[in-house]
């Protein structure tokens, strides 16, 4: 593995920087769900499928709420990350990890600003120096190609010179087209016997890693 090129370390935040069995996105999924049903008046069930078809087709749930039904986006952030954060551990030995790494560090998230910071906190990680929400994107999400661009010009770094990591194989095709290392951190978004046709892994995933302190640990 041949990271020495590389001067821009980008990281996705949920199950990415703290495990999936910490099931903090669970509590999300469940709040967007119930979001879902209110606001657009539908039972529970449909709530969760349109929750999942929005995902597969915009990328996130807020971004299909809004091209679908203009759903006011910073009430949606609100409510939906209003959860229990304390099922979260301070992880010093993954903050000791990305410290050591040369160069510079980056958040950039499909969530919203004021939570990826609370998450960090949780997690003990004050090592990034910038945290890219969806709303410094203009809410435009991952995969989309604007969002990259847009934390791309905001920070101003080459991307033949970074490495993105990510538990959503999709998240890393754009990255990859532009010349950044790629890993995928664990078995995917939903797991690799849920994975669409969309999302079967290939080339633009050139590493992976269920131990994401250790992966970095042998890049320095």
């Amino acid at each position: 593995m041949d990271f020495s090129r590389t001067e821009t370390w980008i990281f996705d935040l949920d199950n990415t920087l703290y495990p999936p069995e910490a099931a903090l996105f669970a509590q999300i999924e469940a709040r967007m769900t119930a979001h879902v049903s209110r606001v657009l008046g539908v039972a529970a069930a449909e709530a969760d499928r349109l929750r999942m078809q929005y995902w597969r087709d915009y990328g996130t749930t807020l971004a299909g709420l809004m091209a679908e039904h203009s759903l006011d986006p910073h009430e949606y952030l609100l409510d939906v990350h209003d959860i229990d954060f304390s099922v979260l551990d301070p992880d010093p030995e993954l903050a000791a990890a990305i410290s050591a790494l040369p160069g510079r560090k980056i958040v950039h998230t499909n969530a919203d600003r004021a939570y990826a910071e609370r998450v960090l906190a949780e997690l003990g990680l004050p090592v990034f120096e910038a945290i890219y929400g969806i709303e410094e994107v203009d809410f435009q999400p991952k995969p989309d190609p604007r969002a990259y661009d847009a934390v791309i010009a905001a920070h101003g770094f080459d991307p033949a010179r970074a490495a993105m990591f990510e538990d959503d194989p999709r998240n890393l095709a754009v990255p990859a087209t532009l010349g950044m290392r790629t890993i995928l951190v664990g078995a995917g978004r939903h797991g690799p016997d849920l994975l669409d046709a969309r999302q079967k892994l290939g080339d633009h995933v050139q590493f992976r890693t269920d131990d994401l302190t250790g992966f970095l640990r042998s890049l320095v």
